[in-house]
Order: structure tokens, then C-alpha cells, then sequence
């Protein structure tokens, strides 16, 4: 499907993240691990590259990843109608489950069976997760860029043991980055 007609692309990016939506369990990470299989490995409406930069950006901004990340996706895929797609496409499954749950919450906060099977849920994300992790860690590694590698495991270290805000890392790499950028832009102009 590499370029159907607009109204189709609209149904495609609304029906791709409400999919993705509403059968992912574990936060933002795992939904967005599943959009870049979707719009760039499957759909190839992106590039991974793209992709990367957006989940970055959409990291950096407040509120849900999952959320920031279909707003750039849908804007990037087909404008704004696209965004509000995504973004429709990602909320509605979150707002009708929780809606359902908030009405019987005392019952199911209470529920044995319920607790059990938010545990081994648990135990899927974490495997997850760590996939996606893994894959870009790779995928930094193979490129070779010494200070994306050090970046790397300077942010690796202040999380992990100094536990520092995810914010200050991300602000710190994109200084970092930045300052990189303009270096090789002025040595490159001698």
C-alpha cells in the first residue's frame, strides 16, 4: 500500500492505531515499538530514521508518548486530518476500558484473577520492552558514532544509578548532539 488515495490513508492510520491501541498492554514504549513496525516496516509511510526522530521528539514533549507520537506520526502521514486520526485511533480503546473498569473498579481492584493477570502482563511488557531496547541499542552500536555511544552510556549510567530525570538526559543529549552539529558544520566551512 504505498500511496493510496487520501480518504483510504485516513481509514488506514485510524484503523492501524486503534488496532495497535487497543490490544497493547504496557504503556507508550510498546505502542510505539508497534508503530514503527506498522508505518515503517509494513506500510513504509516512514523511514526508521524518521521514526526514531520522532519518538525522540515526542519524548521530550509532556504528556502520553503513545499520544505525542500519533500526533506526529498522523501530521507527518496526511496533515492534520491525519493527526487527528491517530490521535482518535490511540485514545478511543484507553477511554472505553477505562470507563468500563472505573464502573466495577471495586470489584475488580479486589480480584485475585484480576491481579494475577496484570502480573503476568507485567512480564510480556518487560519482554518487550526490552526487545525494543535492545534493537536500538544495536542499532546505535552498528552505526559507530562514538558520541552517540558515549551519550549512550553516560544516560544509561544517570538513570541507572543516579536516577536521574529522563527529561535532563534528553535536554543534556540534545546539547550535546546540537553542539556536536555546529562543530562539524564550522570544521567543515574551513
Amino acid at each position: 500500500m504505498s500511496n493510496p488515495s487520501p480518504l483510504r490513508r485516513l481509514w488506514v492510520l485510524f484503523r492501524s492505531m486503534l488496532v495497535i491501541s487497543a490490544f497493547t498492554f504496557g504503556g507508550g514504549f510498546v505502542i510505539v515499538s508497534l508503530m514503527k513496525k506498522r508505518f515503517v516496516d509494513e506500510l513504509g509511510w516512514l523511514e526508521e530514521e524518521e521514526m526514531l526522530d520522532m519518538i525522540a521528539l515526542a519524548q521530550t514533549c509532556p504528556g502520553p508518548i503513545a499520544v505525542n507520537c500519533a500526533v506526529l506520526v498522523g501530521w507527518r502521514v496526511a496533515g492534520s486530518a491525519g493527526m487527528l486520526s491517530a490521535v482518535l485511533g490511540t485514545v478511543l480503546p484507553p477511554m472505553v476500558v477505562l470507563g468500563l473498569v472505573s464502573l466495577a473498579y471495586d470489584r475488580f481492584a479486589g480480584n485475585r484473577y484480576a491481579a494475577l493477570a496484570l502480573r503476568g502482563m507485567q512480564a510480556g511488557v518487560a519482554a518487550i520492552l526490552a526487545d525494543v531496547a535492545l534493537g536500538l541499542v544495536g542499532k546505535v552500536l552498528r552505526a559507530g558514532d562514538g558520541l552517540r555511544i558515549a551519550l549512550m552510556a553516560a544516560a544509561f549510567v544517570a538513570v541507572a544509578f543516579f536516577r536521574v530525570n529522563a527529561v535532563w538526559i534528553l535536554l543534556a543529549a540534545a546539547l550535546a548532539g546540537t553542539i556536536a552539529a555546529l562543530r562539524r558544520k564550522g570544521g567543515g566551512a574551513t
